[in-house]
């Protein structure tokens, strides 16, 4: 009898740490099971897409801010530099705009203004205007505008200036208007003019 009492205590022992072992191997399982997901999840918020929406937002709306802030400042093109950019807003209706800006030649060797272009017009001419025999003339320049060598030159309202014909929307005072420059030497640069307020001018047939 006692040593039936003590074999079935023996194996209630085996079975007691046998059970134990396997409870742990499950244990350890699940824990290395949930390692793994923490380390999956790190791995795909680091590469993923920032999770806030609104920041994203908020972040696109400074940078449209950021943006209108730059447009009419300084650009660099070679020995150029390109600033005080400017157009004028239109009324309802109107298919013709003037503006300008300001090109400083930092450089020893002359350098043209060839041509501009814009997605907001049809075409983008250079003009002058000038006094003739006490009469205001205004003239296009096929040849464009030369830049000399460490000299500024100011296209504005009444000298040299740009004129946007065919405008698809007439500008609005506080919107922006891009522009693509062609110079003989410095070659392409992309320029943003912002739009102020309507002034008096003259007019273009």
């Amino acid at each position: 009898m006692t040593k039936i009492k003590l074999t079935l205590l023996a194996a209630g022992l085996s079975l007691t740490a046998t059970t134990m072992a396997q409870a742990h191997s499950t244990f350890q399982t699940a824990a290395e099971t949930t390692s793994r997901a923490v380390l999956q999840f790190d791995q795909v918020a680091a590469e993923g897409p920032a999770p806030t929406v609104t920041l994203a937002s908020s972040t696109h709306a400074q940078g449209e801010q950021d943006n209108q802030q730059m447009a009419g400042g300084p650009v660099g093109a070679g020995d150029l530099e390109i600033s005080g950019g400017a157009v004028k807003a239109m009324l309802p209706g109107a298919k013709v705009g003037g503006g300008g800006f300001v090109v400083k030649n930092t450089g020893g060797t002359d350098d043209r203004l060839l041509a501009v272009e814009s997605p907001a017009a049809g075409r983008v001419e250079l003009h002058e205007m000038k006094m003739e025999n006490d009469v205001m003339k205004m003239r296009k320049l096929d040849d464009g505008v030369a830049i000399p060598a460490g000299a500024t030159v100011e296209l504005k309202s009444g000298g040299l200036h740009l004129m946007f014909m065919e405008v698809k929307k007439p500008f609005a005072e506080g919107e922006t208007v891009p522009v693509t420059l062609t110079f003989e030497k410095a070659g392409k640069v992309d320029y943003v003019l912002p739009v102020g307020a309507a002034t008096g001018g003259h007019k273009h047939n």
